[in-house]
């Protein structure tokens, strides 16, 4: 399979009313193409693995051939070179959280939070939160590590970018399903960005303590979930 036959099949599955959702990303149209994610997902599985080739597609910059990239890739192949590299190629919020939950959230994902979250670039800084919320899915958090990250967004949520925003409080509602614990923990660092000076804290509180407010305890999971799901709402009866 070519690069050529890659971006053929993709043209010949395309509908324009995808492509127009996806321009609505701020995508330019003319790197979309207009392919579904399940099509996409599915297109993936059929793709050679070499990474050479791989990040050839990368470099086509159509937004599909990207997120075909990131979902074909083994994190294992993936030096901090590529990761950077992907990251810098961003162009979407949801290529984005893809690249974040697939493949950077499978290596040192710590030290790539800490690297990004004191960017200015948008997407870094949501990358960033994007993966603390995806920490919490992937591994096993103490409650000293949950602190740290909430320390974290206390200290750099301070951003109007509605995109870093949606991912800050994102970070702080997963967080918060681990544990009764970490929910008490995230409740209580929601109620101190509602009263900061900064109306980006203040939104990002409001917007988490929707959720944070209703999860609730239930057996036989893990994770916390909310009292308005169908399995929640029995444990509120």
């Amino acid at each position: 399979m070519t690069i050529e036959e890659i971006i053929q099949y993709l043209q010949e599955n395309a509908s324009d009313k995808y492509k127009q959702n996806v321009i609505k990303l701020g995508i330019p149209a003319e790197d979309a193409i207009g392919v579904a994610t399940p099509a996409l997902r599915k297109f993936a599985k059929q793709l050679p693995k070499d990474k050479d080739f791989l990040l050839q597609l990368w470099e086509t910059g159509y937004h599909e051939c990207k997120m075909l990239t990131i979902l074909a890739l083994k994190p294992k192949d993936c030096t901090n070179e590529d990761i950077i590299a992907l990251m810098n190629g961003v162009h979407s919020w949801d290529l984005c959280d893809l690249l974040c939950k697939t493949i950077v959230i499978k290596k040192n994902f710590d030290e790539y939070i800490r690297q990004w979250i004191t960017s200015d670039q948008l997407y870094q800084k949501r990358a960033a939160f994007t993966l603390i919320a995806n920490t919490s899915t992937h591994a096993k958090l103490s409650i000293n590590e949950i602190s740290s990250y909430l320390q974290l967004i206390q200290q750099y949520a301070d951003d109007e970018r509605l995109l870093v925003k949606k991912a800050a409080s994102w970070a702080l509602r997963e967080l918060g399903k681990v544990s009764l614990e970490s929910k008490s923990l995230c409740i209580e660092m929601a109620e101190e960005l509602q009263v900061d000076s900064s109306k980006a804290k203040q939104w990002i509180a409001k917007d988490a303590l929707k959720e944070l407010k209703t999860l609730v305890k239930t057996e036989g999971r893990s994770r916390l979930i909310s009292n308005k799901s169908k399995m929640g709402q029995q444990v509120s009866q």
